[in-house]
């Protein structure tokens, strides 16, 4: 009577491992569909959710501006009102010509300037 017990319990383990994995593959399945089907620029386009909650395209030419926004540097579209990207580094920690530059509105022209900015002073 103890191995009947024993065989059905390991055949409910075994069967709901089996559902477990079934139901896993299944959304995996559907997540890499929903992905494929998306177009690559809208998944690494260049578009910023502005504060009002648009989204906003930046032509690559316009340029960014660095500014002070509440003690840390943000980054501004070339319009300088709409926010491109919030950041971590406090102006504080800036040397004093760049301080001074993004007090000013430093103008940063492409992407790649902009980033290589952010990771430089980012550590």
């Amino acid at each position: 009577m103890k191995s009947r017990y024993i065989i059905g319990f390991f055949a409910v383990f075994v069967a709901a491992g089996l559902i477990l994995t079934a139901g896993y593959q299944f959304t995996y399945n559907k997540v890499l569909e929903r992905q494929a089907a998306q177009p690559q620029d809208e998944v690494y386009g260049t578009e910023s959710i502005a504060a009002e909650g648009g989204a906003v395209k930046n032509d690559e030419n316009e340029g960014y501006y660095l500014r002070e926004l509440h003690g840390f540097v943000a980054v501004y579209l070339s319009d300088k009102e709409t926010v491109y990207e919030f950041t971590e580094i406090p102006v504080s920690d800036l040397p004093e010509e760049v301080r001074q530059e993004v007090a000013e509105g430093k103008y940063i022209s492409d992407m790649k300037e902009l980033y290589a900015f952010l990771e430089n002073y980012s550590s």
